[in-house]
């Protein structure tokens, strides 16, 4: 298992590229704490991940839930306090430079560039939850789900709320 030193430098890593939020690490998060070094597996990364979306509060609860689920209550304050200071410290001197400083042309392609990359991040962590529940369920319902929801979500400007009551239907229906 890891230490607090240990896990406390790779969730501030983590978080220091986290355009788009939390979620768009997930990738990054599974290769560091699944494949590199064998923390947690497969199942528990996704079942983890699929409590944190279910719980009420910030969807990056997925986070303070490894490191509970790795070090106990030091790992859980450890893991949450290294993931949302160090990038919260780093946007506000940016914005405060920002603010006063930036050249506008400068701006406009920045914002420009940082919408798609972030939307590429989390769309990233949305085929690798899917794949990693596939690997551990063993049925390729959720890649098949997960594929046909991305065009439906891009092209039906419907609230994200009924995308979510329509899966929830079709699960208590027992099609998924």
């Amino acid at each position: 298992m890891p230490t607090l030193a240990e896990l406390t430098l790779r969730f501030t890593l983590l978080s220091l590229v986290a355009f788009g939020g939390g979620n768009a690490t997930l990738p990054e998060m599974h290769r560091i704490v699944v494949e590199q070094n064998h923390w947690l597996t497969d199942a528990t990364f996704t079942e983890l991940f699929a409590i944190a979306q279910a719980a009420p509060g910030p969807n990056i609860l997925v986070v303070s839930l490894i490191g509970l689920q790795l070090a106990g209550i030091p790992g859980f304050l450890a893991v949450t306090v290294a993931f949302c200071v160090p990038p919260s410290l780093l946007m506000y001197g940016f914005f405060r430079w920002w603010q006063t400083h930036a050249n506008p042309v400068w701006r406009t392609q920045i914002q420009a560039v940082i919408g798609p990359l972030a939307a590429g991040l989390v769309l990233t962590g949305g085929g690798l939850i899917a794949i990693t529940a596939t690997s551990a369920s063993g049925s390729w319902t959720t890649v098949a789900l997960t594929a046909a929801t991305i065009p439906l979500v891009l092209l039906v400007p419907w609230n994200p709320l009924w995308w979510i009551a329509i899966g929830a239907g079709l699960g208590l229906l027992g099609f998924i």
